[in-house]
């Protein structure tokens, strides 16, 4: 192993743990909504109920055994520690498989999808789809360090990424991503596309030509979303995007808050009929917040969106490696294939599912690890 790779566990001090619980139960409420749905936010009983259960009944220790089954480590790539997990195959000619979450996911979107990818006979597959998978923390995400300087954007983390998967001696790699992973994989195919083998993507990104003014059905419902989306579920990220420092002051303070800023997204992007606690469990929600309370990154998470302002490149900057694209039926935007073809130019893989959301590995891993694995036998 290079010397400047390090093993990694996590060891949360009981304090933090204390304290986490001292103020879920100290936590000054607002008062309900004018509504009796979720359309001005998440309602106050949801809420409460959720973080009672954090206080009272989260097991955060088991979770953190959970996390430190997997092999996990840091190493300094361009001034920065970066944190990984990397979960070699049995299989010596496995693929390796860099997954990329975005916001407000972290590494725990992985977990139920790490075991089939790296040991598919271990899982009722086959062992010719196995993958070396590495999964970093983003920069100011989860134990990744935090920049302390301006310029830690896309194109700065696909670099970070491609000196990583080098550093771990993988010549020849496949990379998948979702949300922010989604733009850094194809930053990562337009940075380094002589290891690149393929990129995967599960949320596309893509535009009309400029000059295109008759739309049909399909593209109707794609422009659709899209307007939905900036007036009705962007705020967020303008917020981010422009002052995430002080965003970041409340959040940090406060993990009732943090929890209603990252459980309102489950609601609104995920496929969970409404009711995300339901769908996918009070733990597993909060493993993903508590990756953003315990290393408190909520202005240095957000703070990738003011970045994302700040450059002059764009999601639609074409990615001429082979290319994969997995539709799920909640996600955020939802671009026609020939939309998506103007980035991707060697588009080879075009899935549309009948179920999940924007959180694609963490709502259906069953579903993502077939896409996963069709798309990456038609590259090996």
């Amino acid at each position: 192993m290079p010397e400047e790779i390090t093993p990694f566990r996590v060891a949360i001090p009981d304090g933090d743990l204390d304290d986490l619980r001292q103020r879920l139960r100290r936590t000054r409420w607002a008062e309900p909504s004018t509504v009796a749905d979720w359309s001005q936010g998440v309602p106050l009983d949801y809420l409460q109920a959720l973080c009672g259960h954090w206080a009272e009944d989260y097991d955060w220790r088991a979770r953190e055994r959970r996390l430190n089954a997997f092999a996990q480590f840091r190493t300094p790539i361009d001034g920065l520690g970066i944190h990984f997990l990397h979960v070699r195959s049995p299989e010596p000619d496995a693929l390796p498989l860099i997954l990329t979450h975005g916001w407000p996911g972290s590494i725990v979107e992985f977990m139920e999808v790490i075991g089939p990818l790296s040991d598919p006979a271990a899982h009722g597959g086959d062992r010719r789809d196995a993958f070396h998978v590495v999964a970093p923390s983003l920069p100011g995400y989860g134990w990744s360090d935090k920049p302390s300087t301006p310029g830690w954007g896309i194109e700065r983390i696909a670099a970070a990424w491609a000196a990583l998967m080098a550093r771990l001696g993988y010549e020849r790699y496949g990379a998948q991503g979702g949300d922010w992973g989604s733009a850094i994989t194809g930053a990562l195919g337009r940075l380094d596309p002589d290891h690149i083998a393929g990129v995967h993507v599960n949320m596309v990104v893509a535009q009309p030509p400029p000059d295109q003014r008759d739309f049909d059905e399909e593209e109707r419902e794609a422009l659709g979303a899209m307007t939905h989306y900036m007036a009705s579920e962007s705020g967020y990220s303008k917020q981010q995007g422009t002052r995430p420092q002080t965003l970041g002051y409340g959040l940090c303070d406060s993990p009732a808050g943090q929890c209603a800023w990252i459980l309102e997204k489950f609601w609104a992007w995920a496929d969970c009929g409404g009711d995300p606690v339901a769908a996918f469990g009070a733990d597993r929600l909060l493993d993903n917040i508590m990756l953003y309370w315990l290393p408190a990154t909520p202005a240095s998470s957000g703070r990738l969106y003011w970045e994302n302002a700040q450059r002059t490149g764009s999601w639609g900057d074409p990615v001429r490696v082979p290319a994969g694209a997995s539709l799920f039926p909640k996600e955020i935007m939802r671009a026609p294939r020939h939309w998506a073809e103007r980035t991707y130019t060697d588009l080879r893989s075009w899935s549309v599912l009948d179920r999940g959301g924007h959180f694609a590995a963490f709502e259906q891993p069953e579903l993502f690890v077939g896409e996963v694995r069709d798309f990456f036998r038609l590259v090996r």
